[in-house]
């Protein structure tokens, strides 16, 4: 038996020597293969992306009128796809029906600035997102757009209030109101500035909670962005003030030591949960522009070091800088291995590059879009079936944006 063992393995040295030098030539022709492919993938998707995608005025891009159409399908159209896309979102998160229906109001005011044709049809649509929000409002209460985690414990300042409900709620009246004035809208918009401003003005760090001892700089920077939209309205410069000071506060508590980004959640006296955070970093710099320009500009340029990243045409983004280590949560949304690529930050990066003109930067995320998210076309109408309706509408407000923040600068609050 070993003498014929022996001369077997002997025989069979030649085939398995010959079978690893094919399997290493085969190996060895998918590695050029993939050298000289992937960097030339991004060409079968760049094609689409269209020249001059997002412009500070004038008419939206192709792509960012058939966004629109489609966005706008879901509130003319009748209850049924309108319902349907607002439960599949609920179902996940609370959060992303809200969410939605701010950037989706913020994208129709800029896109009525940019079409005064247009007005009277976006201003009848922000008006029934807006009466339909502020009834469930009042009638299911503040909970109704949150997080189970919201009864957990009890807030720090009573009676409880979410920063981040009053601020989108602020935020959505005060973009109505800039696009065309009602009285209704702004008493409404008055009334939530004085509360988010008492509620600020009661902490350390000029923060009011959004969750109960959880302070977000997403959250409290759009209530500023609303405040900011109060000042424009009413020819103030208190929001601007607030903000100012808030800034201040900021960077002497707020700033990650080792990236010079700020942190994404607090308590309300000031101590640091979470670190800097993509799917908040680059929403918080857009907002800081009607704040500190020169400081919003540092923070892109901080994010777009630490967290932004492209390859071979190709553009995304990191949930957290390398320095920091965070989870995959639903925030960020499933990040994918190697890379750290998140949906969540690479989504708010969009409105990133377009609200600080970062062009190339700007066409390898859209590039990424094309590619991974799988455009769905229905005649005029576009829709990302990797998205949802929340994704979708604050596409269409980054490629919309400019005209809401350029208004305030025009009615003389500029900082």
């Amino acid at each position: 038996m070993t003498d014929l063992s022996s001369a077997a393995d002997v025989a069979g040295r030649p085939a398995a020597a010959g079978h690893l030098r094919r399997l290493g030539a085969a190996a060895l022709s998918l590695l050029v293969a993939t050298a000289i492919w992937l960097p030339c993938l991004h060409l079968f998707f760049r094609s689409r992306i269209e020249p001059g995608e997002h412009r500070a005025s004038g008419a939206l891009s192709p792509r960012g009128q058939a966004l629109l159409a489609h966005q706008l399908s879901l509130w003319e159209e009748g209850s049924v796809a309108q319902g349907a896309s607002l439960a599949r979102m609920r179902a996940m998160n609370a959060e992303w029906d809200f969410m939605g229906r701010t950037f989706l109001v913020l994208g129709l005011a800029n896109a009525a600035l940019r079409d005064p044709g247009a007005e009277a049809r976006h201003l009848a649509v922000i008006d029934r997102i807006v009466d339909e929000t502020l009834a469930l409002e009042r009638e299911r209460g503040m909970l109704h757009f949150m997080m189970p985690y919201a009864t957990r414990r009890p807030f720090v300042q009573q009676p409880a209030r979410s920063l981040f409900v009053d601020g989108e709620i602020a935020l959505m009246l005060g973009a109505r109101a800039l696009v065309a004035r009602r009285a209704d809208r702004e008493a409404e918009l008055d009334a939530r500035v004085a509360e988010m401003r008492s509620r600020m003005e009661r902490s350390p760090v000029l923060s009011a909670e959004s969750y109960p001892d959880e302070c977000w700089t997403f959250c409290n920077t759009l209530a500023l962005s609303a405040m900011r939209m109060a000042d424009a309205l009413h020819g103030e410069r208190r929001g601007l003030e607030l903000g100012r000071r808030w800034l201040a506060a900021a960077r002497a508590r707020l700033l990650d030591p080792k990236t010079g980004l700020l942190v994404s959640s607090y308590t309300h006296d000031g101590r640091i949960l979470d670190g800097p955070e993509g799917s908040s970093l680059w929403l918080v710099a857009h907002a800081l522009l009607l704040i500190d320009p020169d400081f919003a500009r540092d923070q892109y340029a901080r994010a777009r070091r630490e967290l932004g990243a492209d390859l071979f045409g190709f553009g995304w983004a990191r949930e957290w800088p390398r320095s920091w280590v965070g989870p995959e949560d639903v925030d960020s949304g499933p990040i994918v291995p190697l890379v750290g690529a998140s949906a969540g930050s690479s989504g708010f990066a969009l409105l990133g590059a377009a609200a600080f003109g970062d062009a190339p930067y700007l066409g390898a995320l859209l590039t990424s879009l094309d590619f991974a998210a799988f455009p769905i076309r229905e005649g005029d109408r576009l829709r990302y079936a990797a998205s949802n309706q929340v994704g979708d509408a604050a596409l269409l407000y980054a490629l919309s944006f400019g005209p809401l923040w350029e208004r305030i600068a025009s009615a003389g609050g500029a900082p």
